[in-house]
């Protein structure tokens, strides 16, 4: 069962109704069969112009439907996909082009200025591509309008499973470092997934695309972050694979009252959030105007890349009682780590999750940590897993290595496991702050604050100290009523005395950036110690 996600595509086009959405954006509404048109053109005009199998194309541009479009019509073209973060400058954008060695750049008219100033400075840039926009597009560049038309014929060529997905990842030092999947690998835990939850499991593409063209609840999918970021990217193709509809929100910016529109509008069932950056304005839009969005239809909010808190997720059921909440523990590099679900019916503990039969906790000396134990260990997650960091021998040698005879995705995430076998995320090793000796783990400390009175968010970093080394510093960001002596109350019944913040900053800003991740760099502005 080792699919191509290009032939995947294909067959779900053939075989769900053509008139069924298949991308919502805005008022910006794309059927099956016109996806199916404009990004079989596409691939074709991009294969014209000397794309050849496994060259890289990147895309730098913001959420809308032709990012999608153009990324069916990269995997139909057997391109491999590059993702570039579209706040990016244009040093930043010219390091991702000649570090992913692009031959092709899909970017937003909006973003015009900074393709401009990198076109001489990368060379192996055949094709560039603008989308958006009004009027022609500069002398370096073709418009994807003018490329998207014709009749829309199938593309008829071979390919291979083991197709390359880039997806470029920032990290917490250095900088972006492409990981590289495989199609095969990303379908199989597709797969895998599928069949934890009872679902049926294809034996081959058109199968596949039978079970998606049949399925009356087909995923009909908002996605609330960027989709330039793995979390977006792969819930919007996700969606697209099951024969469903992605929907995406115009604003550069998350917007509660937008996404909720959206919900009611197309039916969503399914809600993409990353933590309480998105969740909790959701709630509060909610609690203020009770009634005004019939949000029935959803059945499943997923929240990927940060911890949400419980109350977030009990407050969202109560408005969503058929719904479940699942937090999923999974990075770039280690997708399906953990799962934590949440129902009306039972909830399990923040930053707690149910270990998959693919996770290990390993110890220095690669054992495992034993149930109950209270020791901490490392995340080990087997295959499938990426091929590597692209251009990064050292960095792929550390992060994948072979223990027992299997090949182990350890990307540096600590955690216990309880008696009960589940595993208690602790956070990334490399953002631990180490206090007089004492291990300190940041999201342990911001999920403790996250629970004080009037504290809406908190990110959580070690400063120097001349007595212990490093010492605890928090920036929160706080609603009305907020008492710092409420809260140091609250952390004292809560964390040993060594993990309590020794700085405790409270701000009315938001410390997230749009797509929902934490902006520690402006925390620590907030906080002085920048």
């Amino acid at each position: 069962m080792s699919f191509n996600f290009g032939d995947m595509i294909e067959a779900v086009e053939r075989k769900v109704p053509a008139d069924r959405v298949a991308l919502a954006h805005g008022d910006e509404v794309v059927d099956w069969g016109e996806l199916r048109r404009r990004s079989n053109n596409l691939a074709r005009a991009l294969i014209g112009r000397g794309l050849r199998p496994g060259e890289r194309v990147a895309f730098y541009a913001y959420n809308s439907a032709d990012y999608l479009v153009a990324l069916m019509a990269c995997w139909k073209a057997r391109g491999t996909h590059v993702n570039v973060n579209y706040r990016y400058v244009a040093d930043e954008l010219a390091y991702i082009l000649a570090d992913s060695d692009a031959t092709v750049l899909l970017y937003d008219a909006r973003l015009r200025d900074a393709v401009a100033a990198v076109v001489d400075r990368s060379p192996l840039v055949r094709t560039y591509v603008e989308w958006g926009g009004d009027g022609d597009a500069p002398a370096f560049a073709e418009r994807y309008d003018a490329l998207i038309a014709g009749d829309g014929a199938p593309l008829d060529i071979a390919r291979d499973p083991q197709d390359r997905f880039f997806i470029y990842t920032g990290g917490t030092t250095g900088m972006p470092k492409g990981v590289v999947w495989a199609h095969a690998d990303l379908n199989a835990i597709g797969l895998a997934i599928a069949a934890s939850q009872g679902l049926p499991v294809p034996r081959d593409v058109e199968q596949a695309a039978d079970f998606a063209a049949a399925n009356p609840d087909y995923p009909v999918t908002l996605v609330g972050p960027p989709i330039m970021h793995g979390t977006g990217l792969l819930s919007a193709y996700a969606a697209l694979l099951a024969g469903g509809t992605a929907v995406t929100l115009p604003s550069r910016s998350f917007r509660a009252e937008e996404a909720l529109d959206a919900i009611e509008r197309w039916r969503a069932n399914r809600l993409v959030v990353v933590g309480d950056a998105f969740a909790r304005p959701i709630l509060d839009a909610l609690d203020a105007a009770p009634g005004r969005w019939d949000v029935s239809s959803m059945r499943l909010i997923v929240s990927s890349g940060v911890m949400w808190t419980q109350g977030v997720k009990d407050g969202l059921l109560r408005h969503m009682p058929d719904a479940v909440c699942q937090d999923n523990f999974s990075s770039s590099e280690a997708i399906g780590m953990g799962v934590a679900l949440t129902t009306r019916e039972g909830t399990v503990e923040t930053a707690k999750f149910m270990v998959g039969p693919r996770c290990r906790v390993l110890d220095e000396h690669d054992r495992d940590v034993a149930p109950g134990s209270g020791m901490r260990g490392v995340v080990a997650l087997a295959p499938p897993n990426p091929l590597e960091y692209h251009k990064d021998p050292d960095k792929t040698a550390r992060t994948f290595r072979t223990i027992d005879g299997v090949r182990y995705s350890i990307p540096g995430d600590f955690a216990e496991v309880a008696a009960d076998g589940t595993l208690i995320l602790l956070g990334r090793g490399s953002a631990c702050i180490n206090s007089a000796g004492e291990k300190i783990f940041p999201e342990e400390v911001e999920e403790a604050l996250k629970l004080c009175p009037a504290v809406k968010d908190a990110l959580v970093f070690g400063v120097p100290d001349p007595k212990w080394g490093q010492a605890v510093a928090a920036v929160v960001e706080v609603a009305p009523g907020y008492d710092e002596g409420a809260a140091r109350d609250e952390l004292r019944a809560r964390l040993a005395g060594y993990k309590q913040p020794k700085l405790l900053v409270a701000t009315a800003e938001s410390l997230r950036a749009p797509n929902g991740k934490a902006d520690y760099g402006k925390a620590r502005n907030l906080a002085g110690v920048a």
